[in-house]
């Protein structure tokens, strides 16, 4: 599960990344709410832990970013402020819990895993996936027509697909892709969303699946469900 640490205090934000990373969560983080909102938006988390106090710009206007955006990461809001007003505009605001400074790590790693087990039930919820002509299996890497066997897929080409197909009819620019996909830490150049979009484009008969991958010239790529006559 990706977790987005964004916390301003250097001592607790490195203390929260070393407990979460020895839980085997992969942490990325952001010191202010510029850099936080930036990396929210991406879509690619599963939970945000999101301090309200920050600097340039403050967690509550980033939970109404994220919101707004129609980004459906589960929020947990860090926080010195505790009265119920500051809870009441949090929980209203789209958050999806409250943690109020000082606390306990073991309190907060429970909250990260009753989050997570809602994560890990929309996961199995949407492990078979129909688009078109075909359906995508998330748990096996692979792809079947309506009437026809199944075809493999690697891990990467099977989140690529599932990405696309999940927001169908939308541009992703290809630092979306790579960010969702590969994550913002890994070593990996841009160019290796066009070598998979083509790996996709190779191994699926678009006609016969009744999809299309079309590029944005200078942007990214849509996928689109189209029918095609004979």
């Amino acid at each position: 599960m990706r977790i987005l640490l964004v916390e301003d205090e250097r001592r607790l934000h490195d203390a929260l990344v070393y407990i979460l990373e020895k839980e085997n969560y992969v942490v990325d983080s952001a010191y202010d709410g510029e850099v936080g909102e930036s990396k929210a938006l991406s879509g690619i988390y599963d939970v945000i832990v999101l301090d309200w106090m920050l600097p340039k710009q403050d967690g509550i206007d980033i939970l109404k970013s994220i919101r707004d955006n129609k980004i459906h990461s589960y929020i947990i809001f860090l926080t010195a402020k505790d009265t119920i007003e500051d809870r009441v505009m949090g929980l209203d605001g789209g958050a999806d819990d409250y943690l109020i400074k000082p606390f306990s790590k073991n309190e907060l790693l429970a909250r990260i895993r009753a989050l997570s087990r809602r994560v890990t039930t929309e996961i199995v919820e949407h492990q078979l996936i129909k688009i078109g002509n075909i359906v995508l299996d998330v748990r096996r890497c692979e792809y079947s027509y309506s009437m026809g066997y199944a075809e493999r897929l690697t891990l990467q080409e099977t989140q690529l697909l599932e990405y696309l197909i999940t927001n169908k009819n939308q541009v992703l620019s290809k630092e979306q892709i790579l960010d969702k996909i590969w994550g913002f830490e890994k070593d990996v150049e841009i160019g290796i969303v066009e070598l998979y979009i083509h790996y996709l484009r190779k191994k699926i008969d678009m006609d016969k699946a009744g999809i299309e991958i079309k590029t944005i010239r200078g942007v990214g790529y849509t996928l689109l469900e189209v029918s095609y006559e004979d």
